[in-house]
């Protein structure tokens, strides 16, 4: 874990950050070498522009569950291009191509996260249910009827038309030959820092999309490592992702006080997977006291 110690003191001895700025710097590559694996994180203050962290920030990771979220704003997309309406109906069905041979396979309900939906196979359910489940409930299956639906070249393109450029959806989860392959979905700290901003930030004011995912994002059912250590005022609009020894959370924390920042929290080779995620959602609250003592500073002045 030494890379991290090398790392901080390059920052420190380059930069021009303030005491308080060096100091969460600190705590967070401390807390970092206590465990093992390899982690990204990205933190911006969406009020102040200068308060930010960054960490292995372009390093692709694995995406995990968070690639659910461009296929959120994907369909958010298409749906405001007439394609469809969220609230148009589709047959559940629990039958997919492997991208890497065209072969067929299908969902376990045992290994999904939302179990619920398989008794709904062969009957109707709206997009917008699907696409609710997939977010607060990580379904799989839910997950890749949308997949196939809208396209992942669409949403890969959708991606990039946000900056999002080293984001890439290939396909959908539990594809174990494209997986054994190395055909996987990637992403970014740095990207989904952009794809959540592209959320949580109006260009002129918020749009009603903007409103409805932020809404969705908010009824988040897994909260291990974001909101874990924070006080029950402050809301968390995010998705997480695991799969073996990779743990992710990504998204905006809003405070009481109206203030909001972006936070993602990638892990990968993590040789104790609890260990791993009780070290981020420590993080996560580093940040937020940080921002809570700048906001005092502030009113102080």
């Amino acid at each position: 874990m030494k890379y991290y110690r090398y790392l901080l003191i390059s920052i420190l001895l380059f930069s021009c950050k303030s005491e308080q700025k060096k100091s969460l710097d600190l705590k967070i590559i401390n807390l970092l070498e206590q465990v093992e694996g390899d982690f990204a994180i990205a933190f911006q203050d969406l009020n102040r522009e200068e308060n930010n962290f960054f960490l292995n920030e372009h390093e692709k990771f694995h995406a995990a569950s968070t690639m659910k979220v461009p296929v959120m704003i994907e369909m958010y997309n298409q749906a405001s291009q007439g394609k469809f309406s969220l609230n148009d109906s589709i047959l559940v069905k629990n039958k997919f191509k492997s991208i890497a041979d065209d072969t067929s396979y299908e969902m376990n309900a045992a290994e999904d996260s939302e179990p619920l939906l398989y008794n709904r196979i062969g009957k109707q359910i709206t997009l917008f249910d699907l696409m609710y489940q997939m977010i607060i409930m990580s379904s799989n299956l839910a997950t890749n009827i949308l997949v196939k639906e809208i396209g992942c070249k669409n949403i890969t393109a959708s991606m990039k038309r946000l900056g999002a450029y080293d984001t890439e959806v290939l396909r959908g989860v539990e594809d174990q030959k494209a997986y054994d392959l190395g055909l996987n979905n990637v992403t970014t700290a740095k990207d989904l820092m952009t794809i959540f901003k592209s959320i949580a930030v109006p260009s002129v004011e918020i749009t009603e999309d903007q409103m409805a995912m932020i809404n969705v994002l908010k009824d988040q059912k897994f909260n291990d490592i974001i909101p874990r250590f924070l006080p029950n005022d402050v809301e968390v609009a995010h998705k997480t992702g695991s799969i073996t020894a990779l743990h992710h959370d990504a998204g905006i924390v809003y405070l009481p006080n109206g203030e909001s920042y972006v936070l993602i929290l990638l892990s990968k080779n993590l040789k104790d997977f609890d260990q791993g995620t009780f070290t981020l959602a420590k993080i996560s609250k580093l940040i937020y006291d940080h921002v809570i003592a700048l906001q005092v500073q502030t009113n102080n002045h």
